[in-house]
């Protein structure tokens, strides 16, 4: 009988013996005293499509940059493929970067657009018909490869910039917030033509972008900024689930906090008395914190249930009044005042119509959810 192998195939982040492909180590950006990015690490693997995401100024685009060689870093270095690169000049680098706005030459054909850059390094003009060709047959836009800038769709528009980038098979390719000028219908298309072309291709993609739904779709890691520093490194799935600070849970999707004082700590669980919510709160997901430590309690608005009913359970139940209602479509956000003044977001899934709704405006409600939804966050 044949044996089962059960091993768990490790990603390479998860493997100590992968050897980084991107490496950034004790990166600095000051300018004129007024630091941009303050003595950052970072690894990223062969293949990856790694996303910095944060709001504006908290330092993704400078370090976007440095890695592009448009700006010089105050301290550091960069490594790409084992080669310190961090005074390289852009042109030498193995490195494309992909702007928000594009940058095409209106005056050229799409043909001519992707071709610029190879025809610039003197490749042989077979080659340069062939690697142009086979690119344009990859984002489906050979059919238009006689056509201006102007004459093109945004969409199109962007997928002319990404072949320009890829026909010259760079090692890693850079991009500035790629999808920003793009409707929403537009971009949650282009999302997934990006993955398939990067994942075709395996290029090392770092994607900058600000919106969470789009780092969230295309990354096989994100990493989290505030002002300068790298706040969490993780999949998709580890940092909606599991973030590790208030800053990373309040900034990646909503978020209720509850504030309240450890009272017990068991093998399986954490007991937490809140006040807010006026009950006590039991977690399942253990966090290293002593008896009688102040924490916070996140619980994600999709993870609570309500119902008009009482519940039988003391504990992870709270009581209140759906003082607002806000129809999404696909979901409706219930604000629920509990008697204690605090405010509470509930997300639940619209599976009956809005004039079939069991729950309305003003309606007495009971909160609960599992000891699995809650994380503690201490800092």
């Amino acid at each position: 009988m044949a044996k089962i192998d059960k091993r768990i195939r490790l990603e390479p982040w998860q493997d100590p013996h992968s050897v980084p492909y991107v490496e950034v180590k004790d990166l600095s950006k000051s300018y004129e005293g007024v630091v941009a990015v303050n003595s950052q690490s970072l690894e990223i693997y062969k293949g990856e499509l790694f996303s910095l995401l944060g709001p504006s100024g908290c330092g993704k685009s400078t370090l976007l940059r440095m890695l592009a060689g448009f700006e010089e870093p105050s301290e550091g270095h960069i490594y790409i493929d084992g080669v310190d690169i961090t005074h390289m000049p852009p042109y030498e680098r193995p490195v494309n970067m992909m702007f928000q706005a594009y940058a095409l030459f209106p005056h050229m054909t799409v043909e001519q657009n992707v071709a610029f850059g190879l025809k610039q390094e003197g490749v042989p003009k077979d080659e340069i018909r062939d690697r142009v060709s086979s690119m344009l047959h990859m984002v489906r836009l050979n059919q238009y490869a006689s056509r201006k800038p102007h004459q093109l769709s945004g969409g199109q528009r962007q997928r002319v910039a990404l072949a320009r980038c890829l026909v010259k098979k760079p090692k890693l390719v850079l991009l500035d917030e790629p999808l920003g000028a793009l409707d929403r219908q537009l971009r949650i298309q282009t999302q997934f033509e990006l993955v398939n072309i990067q994942e075709e291709l395996g290029v090392t993609f770092i994607m900058v972008t600000h919106d969470q739904e789009e780092a969230m779709t295309m990354s096989t890691r994100i990493g989290v900024m505030e002002e300068g520093r790298l706040r969490q490194i993780g999949t998709p799935t580890e940092i909606y689930e599991y973030p590790n600070s208030r800053y990373v849970a309040d900034f990646v999707g909503d978020m209720n906090m509850f504030e309240g004082i450890v009272t017990e700590i068991e093998a399986d669980h954490v007991c937490i008395h809140s006040e807010e919510v006026g009950c006590d709160i039991d977690v399942s997901h253990v966090s290293d914190v002593p008896p009688g430590a102040t924490v916070a309690v996140a619980i994600r608005p999709e993870k609570i249930m309500l119902s008009t009913e009482k519940k039988r359970e003391k504990r992870n139940t709270a009581k209140g009044v759906v003082n607002e209602i806000a129809y999404l479509g696909d979901m409706s956000i219930y604000h629920v005042l509990l008697e204690t003044g605090k405010a509470v977001r509930v997300a639940l899934s619209n599976q009956v119509r809005l004039s079939e709704r069991p729950v309305n405006w003003d309606d007495e409600v009971y909160l609960s959810w599992h000891s699995d939804s809650g994380i503690i966050l201490t800092g």
